[in-house]
């Protein structure tokens, strides 16, 4: 009977992963909404940082967001622009080390949020190419970037712990072409983890990111 129960988890385990892939590379299904409140813990190479997302701040971001890491879209993803210079700007990442996957989520837009909150210091914010193109990929403010709210790039959450990690990551490889010497995003999209590893093995990158379990609720009867 041991034996038995040991095989069904194992097996459990074994369906849940390839859910989680599956999940990974059809963005359709993961279409969760967001609790009001959540934290999420990411584990890095350069330690640990906590995002508190706020859904009320913005809604489709929240949502989004909350999907992309219960499904482990952030696992390997390289902090690939990374800029402290000349002026504290941003920590970006979010492409998908799989080709495969960041091919399947390149085009998974969500529609714009309202403007509601600041991008200030440690606030997360998706990145954008237009008007309602966010998909996967975020940013964490290293300084006040209120010029960014007029232009379609509502925060969603803030660092709430940590933020002394984020401004440790690795940095010195500045910005992408055709201004700078850094990552190309379309090749990164393209050709995924090897083109880090060939080309920009020093950049940090996301171990794990996981929601922190919302704190057991006191009960005050005697």
């Amino acid at each position: 009977m041991k034996h038995f129960l040991l095989a069904l988890l194992a097996l459990g385990s074994v369906h849940a992963q390839t859910m989680s892939a599956a999940d990974l590379k059809n963005p359709s299904t993961l279409k969760a909404t967001a609790p009001a409140a959540f934290d999420v813990k990411f584990t890095t190479t350069k330690g640990d940082f906590v995002v508190q997302v706020h859904r009320d701040w913005a809604p489709h971001g929240a949502d989004r967001f909350y999907n992309l890491v219960r499904a482990g879209f952030y696992t390997d993803c390289s902090f690939f622009r990374v800029l402290r210079t000349p002026r504290p700007f941003m920590a970006q990442f979010g492409i998908s080390p799989n080709p495969a996957i960041a091919s399947a989520w390149q085009n998974a837009n969500i529609p714009d949020d309202p403007k509601k909150e600041t991008n200030t210091r440690g606030r997360v914010t998706f990145a954008m190419g237009g008007p309602n193109t966010r998909t996967t990929q975020i940013f964490v403010n290293y300084g006040d970037n209120s010029f960014l709210d007029n232009q379609n790039f509502p925060p969603f959450g803030e660092v709430i712990e940590g933020m002394e990690v984020v401004d440790q990551l690795y940095a010195e490889y500045g910005e992408g072409p055709p201004n700078g010497r850094g990552p190309d995003q379309g090749k990164l999209q393209s050709e995924g983890k090897a083109y880090v590893d060939r080309n920009y093995p020093k950049l940090d990158h996301v171990i794990k990111a996981a929601i922190v379990p919302a704190p057991a609720k006191s009960d005050d009867k005697k």
